[in-house]
């Protein structure tokens, strides 16, 4: 048969197992992708519940390069043990403080920060005043420079306001950073002016059309940034290191990244605890989180 005689039904069903095939490959691409991701993840949970000696024998099974090695990992745990948790959560009371320094820390910055953030990214995208741009990318500069070319002058500044080993010195920053403005002004922008001018014309001041319009349609870009933002400031180690100079006021990742080996079944039990917030904060948010980044107009 020639191919002028081809019948569109076997076109449209050639065309339909291309498409079968094609979304079969890139199915198992992705769910590769995800196991790579995933099995640190997994690996940890799994010897935080295991004895000190299951966990010795992983440990070893990781440092080799041999591949039947490391295809023997244990991932089911011939007993499960609890100690590790009990050691840290009873025993080592350090944990529970460092851990709640970082809630202290972190909740304060990222409310702070959503609402300056929030703010600020109103003035930017529904205020029309000169130069509004260009102060826009000038602070959007902060943005872009690294935490070591930020540290001096916010060393210096803490100093001078008295805030060196206080709490102060992290929040004050962290509320201020330029990433939460650049987000939601992305989502902002999304949000025709009609709004604002129907609200004025029902004689609403700015804050009235902030808090009672505008601020129910950017809740899901709220919620992504909360959770970058939660993310980020959660996992945090230099900046408490530098300013926080008692080691009792640094947060858990501070404690986290100063366990040696020989503590290796707790340091498997403090990351499968400090993990879960994320985790938990995630599992709530998500559907919020992809709705938020999808409608900033940020792409991966």
């Amino acid at each position: 048969m020639s191919q002028g005689n081809v019948r569109p039904g076997d076109a449209a069903r050639s065309e339909r197992k291309v498409f079968r095939i094609s979304t079969l490959v890139n199915t198992v691409i992705l769910a590769l992708f995800a196991s790579l991701f995933l099995m640190p993840v997994l690996l940890t949970a799994v010897n935080s519940i295991m004895t000190e000696q299951e966990i010795q024998l992983n440990n070893a099974a990781l440092g080799q390069l041999d591949a039947d090695t490391f295809v023997n990992l244990k991932w089911i745990p011939d007993t499960v043990s609890l100690e590790q948790f009990k050691t840290i959560l009873i025993g080592t009371p350090q944990f529970l403080r460092m851990f709640w320094n970082s809630v202290f820390l972190v909740v304060p910055m990222i409310l702070g920060q959503a609402v300056v953030a929030s703010l600020a990214a109103y003035a930017f995208t529904k205020l029309r005043f000169r130069g509004r741009d260009a102060l826009f990318y000038v602070y959007l500069l902060t943005m872009l420079m690294p935490f070591q070319v930020t540290m001096v002058p916010n060393y210096i500044v803490a100093d001078w306001l008295g805030w060196i080993n206080t709490p102060a010195s992290i929040i004050g920053p962290g509320i201020f950073a330029a990433f939460g403005v650049f987000l939601m002004r992305q989502f902002l922008m999304n949000i025709p002016y009609a709004y604002i001018e129907a609200g004025k014309m029902d004689g609403a001041g700015h804050l009235r059309i902030f808090t009672s319009i505008l601020l129910p349609m950017i809740k899901p870009g709220a919620a992504a940034l909360v959770l970058l933002l939660f993310v980020d400031y959660w996992n945090m180690v230099e900046q408490p290191l530098i300013f926080l100079h008692d080691t009792i006021k640094q947060p858990l990742s501070v404690y986290l990244s100063r366990l040696r080996g020989d503590y290796i079944g707790i340091a498997y039990a403090s990351s499968v605890i400090y993990m879960a917030p994320m985790i938990l904060l995630f599992l709530n948010a998500e559907p919020y989180f992809i709705k938020g980044v999808q409608l900033s107009g940020i792409k991966g």
